[in-house]
């Protein structure tokens, strides 16, 4: 295999020390595992002067390389959110160790019994972009479910990526090799494709963000994925609903942190409500100067940007929205299904009918009834964090938390039977 060394930057090296330490984190019991967990979770709180300082770098060069307020926001790093990272470590430590669950056990006729059970993957490649807390929400989930970690964040976090690893591996070195958490630092892109082709050292790539990145993934990766991310997410507002309710929803799904991948790209309006609605929601994004791309109908109602068809395609990640007046709810559906990257969409409604028919027929990994498609979260599911939201339908699909981190195999008990 040959593996790119940029500036004497050996991956297999790296990838080879990662594969060695996964067989000592494989039996790590579930005491370790939490200890391991808990003791990242204190240090985190503990150097919290230190990361903020290195974030404030990352901060500086976003600023320079013009990343959007949104994008900023997310790559920023306070202490409250730094406690509020560590107290979800905490949730993940306290979680159910699923690894080694009997799933499923039979006896045969012949009397050998079969169990299904839980077991790591072996080494994860998470691949993913600003946001540095998911370096150490992946890290956490991958201790507690046995499986060692290659971290490989975007340049825009390099620095806070930097601290924080060094952090967890100090955190942990006195149970377990350090290296069963190990952060790729060369942010060239080459390095991407030679990891997500490096089938002796890695099990499953889990690539979290943009369209780009994930297609990149797609098209050239040898070793599985799990296909997560892309958010062209979608709320549809019936003509049967309170107007105020639907506002509300709105304004969370899409302002509350527009870089997200739940935030909304687009809203769909039923021509039943336009005209006494339109009005009172481009009131209020004006108040968080959310830039409006509308339809043709939407112009006739309102001063707004005209909606090009490229639009309705795009994740903006930004103050910025779509919105589109359609028929109903068949045309919500069809408009949905065709420009969505199948991530969270939602209906506003009192008529459950409408509700069923909606939920059942968008092909998406997670459907609301009024409620704002900013749930779509592993720690809001439970989960304590997530490795990713799935998009895709094979193994997992929607937030990933710990038993979608699993894979399984069957352990069978004889007593010397063999096949006749």
């Amino acid at each position: 295999m040959i593996m790119t060394n940029s500036n004497d930057y050996n991956v297999y090296e790296i990838l080879e020390k990662v594969k060695i330490a996964s067989k000592e984190l494989n039996i790590l019991s579930t005491i370790g595992k939490n200890s391991a967990i808990i003791k990242i979770a204190e240090a985190l709180i503990r150097n919290s002067d230190k990361i903020i300082e290195a974030n404030k770098l990352d901060l500086e060069n976003g600023k320079k390389k013009n990343l959007t307020n949104a994008m900023l926001n997310r790559l920023e790093l306070t202490k409250e959110k730094l406690e509020s990272i560590a107290n979800d470590m905490i949730k993940i430590s306290n979680l159910n160790d699923p690894v080694g669950e009997v799933i499923d056990s039979y006896t045969h006729p012949n009397g050998i019994v079969i169990n299904k059970v839980r077991v790591p993957f072996g080494v994860i490649l998470a691949i993913y972009e600003s946001r540095p807390n998911v370096s150490v929400d992946i890290a956490c989930l991958c201790l507690k479910t046995n499986n060692a970690i290659v971290l490989r964040g975007g340049s825009e976090a390099i620095n806070s990526n930097k601290v924080l690893v060094e952090t967890m591996r100090n955190a942990i070195k006195d149970i377990v090799n350090p290296d069963v958490i190990t952060l790729i630092e060369n942010t060239d892109r080459a390095i991407v494709n030679d990891l997500i082709k490096a089938k002796d050292y890695i099990d499953l790539v889990v690539p979290r963000g943009g369209k780009a990145l994930i297609q990149n993934v797609v098209n050239n990766a040898s070793v599985p994925f799990i296909e997560t991310g892309a958010g062209n997410c979608h709320i549809y507002v019936d003509n049967e609903y309170e107007l105020d309710k639907a506002l509300d929803v709105i304004i969370n799904a899409k302002v509350s942190r527009p870089a997200v991948c739940n935030a909304i790209e687009t809203i769909l309006i039923n021509k039943g409500i336009a005209y006494e609605f339109l009005p009172l929601l481009k009131r209020e994004l004006d108040k968080y100067n959310v830039e409006i791309r509308g339809c043709e109908k939407c112009r006739k109602l309102v001063s707004v940007n005209e909606a090009l068809e490229e639009d309705y395609y795009k994740e903006y990640n930004d103050y910025i929205v779509t919105i589109k007046i359609v028929e109903g709810v068949d045309e919500a559906i069809d408009h949905i299904n065709k420009y969505g990257t199948k991530h969270s969409d939602a209906i506003m409604t009192t008529n459950m009918a409408k509700a069923e028919k909606f939920m059942n027929n968008i092909d998406s990994a997670c459907v609301y009834v009024n409620a704002s498609t900013r749930f779509s979260d592993g720690g809001e599911f439970g989960f304590g964090a997530e490795l990713g939201i799935s998009t895709q339908k094979l193994h997992a699909r929607g937030p990933m938390g710990l038993k979608e981190m699993t894979t399984y195999k069957y352990k069978i008990y004889g007593d010397g039977q063999v096949r006749k």
